[in-house]
């Protein structure tokens, strides 16, 4: 696992030269809360990383439920009782192992790794608006049917799931890129994905850190190009 700070986040990177899976800790005064958990497994370098900061992990809430950002949940809740877990309505039900189509979803089943048996259960449902912490959730589905994303308007940092990759080149989900394709074939819809990156892309974001590739500061530019490519894409 490889650690890298910005600001008063921390990436925790795994198996970042083959498949990069990231989590977050993000540092608040006296708590930390985890964005995503990783592949089962992680749990361990995880609580090792929040005993390093001298801080506990009080909140855990996820981006969405494919199997490889929640993967290590059972064991990092057995690890840290107490913390507060949170995902979408939507991601919920995905976490239950349930990939059917739900009311809006147009008939579309989900796509990618659905966990099968992951026995934690959300302390609470998240909608756009609400915060964790000091991050708001801003509603971004499209890699998966109820993705959010994570803004702190304080640092401008945003954690936006896999609704962008930067592994292989930047890239909206849905988009392909060869050197690492997994987001692009887990994608659940590839418009409404694009229109998400157009939503986080307006909050002007300082940082953007992703759940497969490095953070970029001033990331505005690449995610407005990524945009384009995806556009073009779409339309071929």
């Amino acid at each position: 696992m490889r650690v890298k700070k910005i600001a008063n986040v921390y990436q925790l990177a795994f198996l970042p030269s083959l498949f990069p899976i990231n989590c977050y800790l993000v540092e608040e005064q006296e708590e930390l809360t985890l964005i995503d958990c990783g592949l089962a497994g992680a749990a361990r370098d995880i609580a090792l990383s929040a005993k390093a900061i001298g801080k506990p992990i009080t909140k855990i809430a996820l981006t969405h439920a494919h199997v490889d950002h929640v993967g290590a949940l059972d064991e990092l809740k057995k690890r840290f009782p107490e913390a507060e877990v949170s995902a979408s309505e939507r991601e919920a039900k995905i976490l239950s192992g349930d990939k059917s189509p739900s009311t809006g979803d147009a008939g579309k089943l989900v796509k990618g790794g659905v966990p099968k048996n992951i026995a934690t259960k959300p302390d609470r449902l998240l909608e756009q608006g609400d915060f964790v912490g000091s991050l708001e959730v801003v509603d971004s589905p499209g890699h998966s049917p109820g993705s959010i994303s994570f803004f702190d308007r304080r640092t401008g940092f945003l954690i936006a799931g896999d609704a962008f990759q930067t592994r292989g080149g930047i890239a909206v989900s849905g988009t392909l890129k060869p050197l690492f394709p997994f987001p692009a074939l887990a994608t659940w819809d590839k418009q409404i994905a694009l229109d998400s990156a157009k939503k986080l892309t307006a909050l002007q974001p300082t940082y953007l850190a992703v759940g497969h590739g490095r953070m970029l500061d001033h990331p505005v530019r690449f995610m407005e190009q990524a945009i384009r490519d995806a556009e073009q894409k779409l339309k071929n």
